[in-house]
């Protein structure tokens, strides 16, 4: 097979597309809108052709049909609209998974808790739900403070009424926080006496050493094992299988597992083993594996069954809505435990960082640096300039991934440039949190998150993402978010910062190839590259904006083969 595509590409860099007989494509598109997505404005193709996983053709349809043989499946697509695949800037696959067994403590419109009481119920049915005893853990997720009617974190007061013998984990909706009832806390030997973590903070009750419960930044590593552990092989693979099945319904063809743990890698190299990973799967492991990796031998930048280790991640801070993000200028609203002057949290040091840095280029790593606040950012900037200078080599192509690239300057998007750095922007927090930015960060900061249009303006690619399990993967929200930022509120949060639905949508396709290194095989309908097709119910680029969030996702194909259908 590989050598008849070795001369299906030859043959069309010579002919330039002309039909060669003796070749027959597997499948031709027609009939509905085929957004290429190559160039700076939409382009249209009337038909697609595949062959064995491979874009064999785009053009007319007259020329496509040339491709028609006996065994050809011509799909009439019936006016909805072809794309590439959608690749995803940032999210996490193995939180997915370990999230199947929790509580949902989601507000709407993803759940349905609205206050602290809500939270206690649900943990509850949490409880008889997997039938669990009076000494087992009970977790759930996913709650957010600013939108409980109480406006604060539950406690371990509240959580102990309800469960005085079950230790209890609850996960704040950004993965930065965890709130621990007193079991829990006795169980992991979390007392007055336990230092804060570097990077991280223990809050304790006012005027004392004890703790209330609440865990920020990297004080959560003090039960990632409970966060993250799994059943049998056969049970782990099974629940990653129906997050995979996920990602295919969103219309995902390449996804992102964004802070990979040990034990994970080991179950996304089971799968791949086994040849059961259905889309490209990117793994970026915790900076803190890269000794152990490189000692290994690990290659990274290159897929084996579907599997690719395409980096290094390095936590730089917190979250923006949860006020742990780091930040140059401090937050205008209290922040649990900081008395005054908050600028939330560095979860490492500037020389650790310079180091990881000089590693990873040196190693030829990618490296993606999850920033959320401007002081972050100076930090990761500095990092680069430093590596560079110690390899002295400024014009190697690293590509370094800035994930969030949230609470920002305008300055840096000019280092940005300079230096070649890939941010990838999460819009969606305009609308879950941007009423929460507006108080805790004022206007002008809030207005310049995720600065998409800027970026547009000064010539720097971008991806886009949702964090998930932060916010749902529906990437047709995000392209929504990224062409409205509209708030919970009905506010437009920083209307400048806007783009076209285009713009918005080659952030998910061909943006998202170039930040993997992956622009010459993914991202546009072109000869020559992987036959990763989404197809819509509707057209991005020519609906009524308001309504670019009601999309349908009708099929996802993966090298040519359906991974997702959606039933009538």
């Amino acid at each position: 097979m590989k050598t008849l595509l070795a001369i299906i590409s030859v043959i069309l860099t010579i002919t330039g597309c002309a039909h060669t007989p003796g070749i027959q494509a597997d499948a031709i598109y027609f009939g509905g809108d085929i957004l290429t997505m190559e160039g700076d404005s939409a382009q249209y193709a009337e038909a697609l052709a595949v062959k064995d996983g491979k874009i064999l053709f785009v053009g007319a349809k007259a020329d496509a049909e040339k491709w028609k043989g006996d065994s050809t499946v011509m799909t009439d697509l019936q006016g909805k609209t072809l794309l590439p695949g959608f690749i995803d800037g940032h999210s996490h696959v193995f939180l997915g998974m370990s999230i199947i067994d929790m509580a949902d403590l989601n507000s709407p419109p993803v759940g349905k808790i609205n206050n602290i009481g809500d939270i206690i119920s649900a943990m509850q049915e949490q409880k008889k739900k997997l039938n669990l005893s009076d000494t087992d853990w009970i977790i759930g997720t996913g709650y957010d403070p600013d939108l409980l009617e109480e406006k604060r974190h539950p406690t371990l007061a509240d959580l102990d009424a309800a469960f005085p013998t079950n230790p209890v984990l609850v996960w704040h909706i950004s993965g930065h926080m965890i709130v621990l009832n007193s079991a829990a806390l006795k169980i992991k030997g979390i007392d007055a006496k336990t230092p804060d973590p570097a990077g991280g903070t223990i809050v304790h009750k006012p005027g004392t050493n004890e703790p209330n419960g609440l865990l920020q930044e990297n004080a959560v590593y003090l039960v990632v094992d409970i966060l993250t552990r799994t059943g049998t092989a056969e049970e782990t693979d099974a629940k990653v299988k129906r997050v995979f099945d996920y990602y295919t319904s969103c219309g995902i063809t390449t996804a992102q597992d964004g802070l990979t743990m040990m034990d994970q890698m080991q179950i996304a190299q089971r799968l791949a083993d086994k040849k059961e990973i259905p889309i490209d799967l990117v793994l970026l492991p915790k900076y803190y594996y890269l000794d152990t990796l490189i000692s290994m031998g690990t290659t990274f930048g290159e897929y084996h069954n579907r599997l690719k280790y395409g980096g290094m991640k390095v936590t730089l801070d917190g979250s923006p809505q949860g006020k742990t993000a780091f930040l140059s200028q401090p937050y205008l609203t209290p922040v649990p435990g900081c008395p005054h002057d908050c600028r939330g949290i560095a979860s490492i040091e500037q020389d650790e960082l310079n180091q990881l840095f000089y590693k990873g280029y040196k190693n030829k790593i990618q490296l993606y640096a999850h920033c959320n606040g401007d002081a972050s950012i100076d930090m990761m900037i500095k990092g680069h300039q430093y590596a560079i200078r110690q390899l002295g080599d400024s014009t190697a192509d690293h590509r370094t991934v800035i994930v969030h690239s949230q609470v920002m300057r305008p300055d840096q998007l000019d280092a940005y440039k300079a230096y070649n750095l890939f941010p990838s922007y999460f819009t969606n927090h305009t609308f879950f949190w941007g009423d929460v930015h507006l108080a805790n960060l004022g206007e002008e900061r809030a207005s310049f998150i995720s600065p998409l249009n800027s970026s547009i303006k000064k010539e720097i690619k971008f991806t886009n993402h949702t964090d998930y399990t932060v916010t749902p993967m529906n990437q047709l929200f995000t392209v929504w978010t990224a062409v409205n930022r509209i708030t919970r509120s009905g506010k437009i949060l920083g209307p400048d910062e806007r783009v076209p639905a285009y713009e918005a949508l080659k952030a998910i396709t061909i943006n998202g190839a170039y930040m993997y290194f992956e622009e010459n095989s993914k991202g546009s309908l072109k000869e020559g590259k992987l036959a990763d097709l989404v197809i819509l119910d509707q057209n991005p680029v020519k609906v009524d904006p308001m309504k670019i969030k009601d999309i349908q996702v009708m099929q996802t194909i993966k090298e040519g083969t359906t991974v997702f259908k959606k039933k009538n």
